[in-house]
């Protein structure tokens, strides 16, 4: 019998690069003159509901960067946050692809990402020859480590917790999701990774 019914992944920091994380945002600020403090709290401030669905990306734009005239566009702005996704050195693109491709578990997502850059990423990557399933808190209306986020993929699937192994390179994700019963790795690499799940029988 194998050892699990399903497989998440998370995206950025696993299989892709963070798509707008610290640094990324950083570049941004100074590619575009932007004052990072400012724009930082500004994102803060409405980020979370981003990522959750409950704005669009113009609501996002409006109050983190547009919130004053400014010498360049939208598209602009938006095609430089785009352009900071590329496949993550060292990730576990393979490896999903492997699991994928067995046939042996449902492959899908776990991830907090807003709607217009998470399909960008699905589409341009080819994500979706993959996961069969997807939990984006965009699409869900919730964000890790929130624990609802967890047992909300867990009624879903509609299998028992411990048949659900999760990968997230950020710790607290982690913990989320053994919290909830979901065996949870830690990704480090790709060469970690494929020897941990060698080590639970999934590869």
């Amino acid at each position: 019998m194998l050892p699990f019914d399903v497989v998440l992944f998370d995206v950025g920091g696993v299989l892709l690069t963070n798509g707008w994380d610290r640094l990324e945002r950083a570049a941004a600020a100074a590619k575009f003159g932007v004052d990072p403090t400012s724009f930082e709290v500004r994102h803060l401030a409405v980020f979370d509901a981003w990522e959750k669905g409950e704005i669009t990306l113009d609501t996002y734009l409006d109050a983190a960067v547009f919130n004053e005239p400014r010498p360049f566009s939208r598209d602009e702005f938006f095609a430089f946050i785009l352009a900071q996704s590329k496949i993550l050195p060292g990730g576990a693109l393979g490896i999903l692809a492997e699991l994928a491709a067995s046939k042996n578990y449902m492959v899908g997502s776990l991830n907090n990402e807003a709607r217009e850059t998470n399909d960008y990423r699905f589409a341009t990557f080819g994500l979706r020859r993959y996961f069969k399933v997807a939990f984006s808190s965009c699409y869900v209306g919730l964000r890790k480590p929130h624990a609802e986020i967890y047992r909300r993929a867990i009624d879903i699937l509609g299998v028992p917790p411990q048949r659900i192994l999760f990968i997230d390179d950020r710790q607290e994700n982690v913990d989320g999701a053994t919290q909830a019963g979901i065996r949870g790795i830690r990704f480090e690499g790709e060469t970690l990774l494929r020897e941990q799940l060698q080590g639970l029988g999934v590869l």
